[in-house]
């Protein structure tokens, strides 16, 4: 299967006969494919939801035409047509939306989520407008390395009224990235016309964001190579992003099943006079292509969808024993290092030290974020950073859905991105980035899709910043398999750890606590690094254990030492790692002390003390002496009034009134 068109300039754009026939054949290929698919739907052979770009075939030839082995696409959950267009091949496909081991994907994506990062596709989504942002991450990737690589982001005109459209193509347009924003507009966003959706065309949109429009006709595949050939000739030579418009028509309904009650059969009958397969065809006989030149192309793809049919219907399904598989990378194994015995130094201090090594040993980092830059950060954490390391340090529009999907593609692209959100309650604002791409590409892919990324941002509670920028929400975080959650409580670990995650070949939620930037503590040496996944010990005790992490180990460390005094031993576990949670040292403390108590700043509610306190109730049932009982926020905003603030918090204090009272159980 041919992957790539042969190269010509588009200054004077010409086809020759057996590219007009190759072109052709990919669309044949295409068409076949998706009309299999929608036959084997029906017949319950293919599981889930489909959704086929029957009619769309044009577009995607022509858009992939003029792209070279190492360009990008990201795709929609109408995908099939761009992946086949970008060279996936056909019996992989097929066994993966049958749901097979073999499948592009091992059976873990299916029709919505296939992806090849090796052949440059980064992936169809099911979420519309995704691709977008992800697809500034593949271009961010392809700028930094200098290759002359570009994006083709495909969407339809119905992603346009995502807040994704808007965030990536902004910071697209403001980092002159090499993407081509490939709208297929086939005139409807699920069930509503396209007119009852928009008020702007794209054409003033990109003015808007002041780059590059282009039209074309989305049923003519030669039209489409041609516009897009001479854009991607462009951003070749570092031209900013292009917006290209396809006109095109959808045969089928939103998804195989849908009744179309919006639109009659004669809308659709109309359509498909303009059939692309027709249009080429026209092309292939002015060309002089005989008839039976295009009758063997059919007969071959024919022959070819056949073969992957049957070979998909005689492959197993994914085994039992590889449920868990593709979930998370495997991480290297790290001894806990020793204690630090170095100069004092402060949190903020860590911060920097620790990105500012790994910028200067791993050419592949970047770090991107708002005021991050030429700023240095809002609490001066990365001052300097950007004249030390000149495009490597970026700052971004106030968009967190595309600095965290920028991440994301960047990642899948080879880079080790390190993005920031400036408050962690701003996560809620690119959750999306995090819950469905993040931390589920790696399992959609198959284990294809890298992702070793880092976001860090911070929180804090107890200096009145109200109940929009106070609240500890690392439940949330862990709640979603496939992301590493990490909350260090002093200088050394927050060193040790964030190089540690940087380093890490999975997704990682960097935690720090901004109350904690001025906290001193011994330096470590420039090589310390700390394991993820490790809690540790930080004060032995026979007694109660208390176990604690971020800022509130500092609290609990103080509340162990004033009842020291009152002959009350208390052994002290730092998680550290919020997710994946070390069972094992929270359940071998507990055994030694027969009683737990958990401190946590976050709400009390279904948090990670909750999830402590069913281990404790499951798991170490036995050991138990006493009930386990939590410390923790009452479940309600953070208030702003000190005096309220001050009581919603808890303390040394009240850690201590608890543990006294477990310990007299």
């Amino acid at each position: 299967m041919t992957t790539e068109a042969p190269r010509r300039t588009t200054t004077e754009f010409a086809l020759r006969p057996d590219e007009l026939l190759e072109m052709y054949r990919r669309m044949r290929r295409i068409r076949r494919f998706e009309e299999r698919a929608s036959a084997l739907y029906k017949a319950t052979e293919i599981p889930g939801f489909v959704h086929l770009s029957i009619g769309q075939e044009a577009s995607a030839v022509g858009a992939c035409w003029p792209l070279r082995p190492g360009d990008g696409i990201t795709s929609t959950h109408r995908g099939h047509g761009h992946v086949l267009a970008k060279g996936l091949d056909t019996a992989s496909m097929m066994a993966e939306l049958m749901g097979k081991e073999a499948g592009t994907n091992h059976g873990r994506g299916g029709s919505m989520h296939i992806a090849d990062p090796n052949l440059g596709i980064y992936g169809a989504n099911g979420i519309v407008g995704a691709g977008l942002p992800i697809a500034a991450g593949v271009a961010t990737a392809a700028r930094l390395r200098g290759a002359g690589d570009v994006v083709v982001a495909f969407f339809g005109d119905g992603a346009v009224a995502q807040g994704m459209f808007h965030e990536a193509v902004n910071l697209a347009a403001v980092w002159d990235l090499p993407v081509v924003f490939l709208c297929e507009n086939n005139h409807y966003s699920e069930f509503s016309p396209a007119e009852k959706q928009h008020r702007a065309p794209l054409s003033a949109r990109a003015a808007g964001y002041g780059i590059g429009y282009e039209y074309a006709d989305g049923n003519d595949v030669v039209a489409v190579a041609r516009t897009v050939s001479a854009v991607v000739e462009r951003l070749r030579r570092g031209e900013g992003p292009v917006l290209v418009e396809a006109e095109t028509y959808r045969w089928h309904g939103h998804y195989e099943g849908d009744p179309e009650r919006y639109r009659d059969e004669s809308e659709v009958a109309a359509a498909k006079k303009r059939d692309p397969l027709i249009v080429v065809r026209r092309h292939l006989a002015e060309a002089g292509v005989p008839e039976t030149a295009v009758a063997a192309v059919d007969a071959e793809i024919d022959r070819e969808i056949d073969a992957a049919v049957d070979r998909a219907r005689a492959l197993p399904d994914p085994a039992p024993e590889t449920l868990h598989d593709h979930v998370t990378a495997p991480r290297p194994a790290l001894p806990e290092p020793a204690a630090p015995t170095g100069e004092v130094f402060r949190t903020m201090d860590a911060v920097r030290l620790a990105l500012e090594h790994e910028l200067t040993t791993d050419p592949d980092v970047f770090l991107a974020g708002i005021d991050v830059g030429d700023g240095g950060n809002v609490f001066g954490l990365t001052r300097g950073l950007a004249q030390a390391f000149p495009g490597r340090v970026r700052d971004t529009p106030i968009s967190e859905s595309a600095i965290v999907g920028t991440a994301v593609g960047a990642a899948m692209a080879g880079m080790k991105p390190v993005v920031e959100i400036m408050y962690m309650d701003f996560i809620g604002v690119c959750l999306d980035m995090l819950l469905n791409q993040a931390a589920k590409l790696r399992f959609m892919t198959g284990g294809r899709a890298s992702m070793p990324l880092v976001v860090r941002t911070q929180f804090g509670a107890g200096r009145s910043s109200g109940s929009q920028h106070s609240q500890s929400l690392e439940a949330l975080l862990a709640h979603i398999p496939g992301l590493t959650v990490v909350m260090p409580s002093n200088p050394a670990d927050t060193y040790g750890l964030l190089r540690a995650a940087i380093q890490d070949p999975n997704p990682v939620v960097f935690v720090e606590n901004r109350l904690q930037y001025g906290f001193k503590g011994p330096r470590p040496p420039a090589d310390h690094l700390v394991p993820l996944g490790k809690a540790k010990v930080v004060r032995e005790g026979i007694d109660v254990t208390l176990v604690s992490w971020s800022r509130m180990v500092q609290d609990s460390l103080a509340a162990a030492e004033l009842l020291a005094a009152e002959g009350i031993s208390v052994e002290v576990v730092d998680l550290r790692t919020i997710a994946p949670l070390d069972r094992e040292t929270v359940l071998a403390s507990l055994a030694k002390t027969n009683r737990l108590v958990i401190a946590h700043e976050a709400v009390r509610d279904f948090g990670v003390g909750a999830e402590l306190s069913a281990l404790a109730v499951d798991e170490g049932f036995w050991h138990l002496d006493a009930p386990v009982t939590r410390v923790a926020a009452p479940a309600m905003p953070a208030p702003y009034a000190p005096a309220l603030e001050k009581l919603w918090l808890p303390s040394r204090d009240t850690i201590a009134e608890t543990v006294r009272r477990i310990a007299a159980v």
